[in-house]
């Protein structure tokens, strides 16, 4: 089970974007994310009339690395690590290490 998934509420915690906060617009592949506004970085593009796509100077988010990143507690407004528990019905959940409260998902 993934401990940070789509659309979840991330902390920078490492970085150039030390202490931004911004949701996961998705997993790249095991362990990057792509977070909305972070890792924010400047691309020449050429145009492409076929696409439709005009040229110049574009900003683009880039992956950045899963250990590079907290999820959000919103009962302690910080950043917070995830374990996963196992309810008595089998199922797993997500928990924060701090507090045990279940991450709503």
């Amino acid at each position: 089970m993934n401990r940070i998934k789509k659309g979840d509420e991330v902390v920078i915690i490492t970085g150039r974007d030390k202490g931004k906060r911004g949701a996961v617009l998705r997993r790249v592949d095991d362990s990057h994310l792509l977070v909305e506004g972070i890792n924010r970085v400047k691309k020449h593009q050429r145009p492409n009339p076929a696409k439709g796509e005009t040229g110049g100077i574009v900003e683009k988010d880039m992956p950045i690395h899963i250990s590079n990143v907290a999820l959000f507690n919103p009962a302690t407004q910080k950043a917070d690590r995830v374990g996963i528990k196992v309810l008595e019905d089998g199922r797993k959940v997500r928990v924060f290490k701090s507090n045990g409260e279940q991450v709503e998902a």
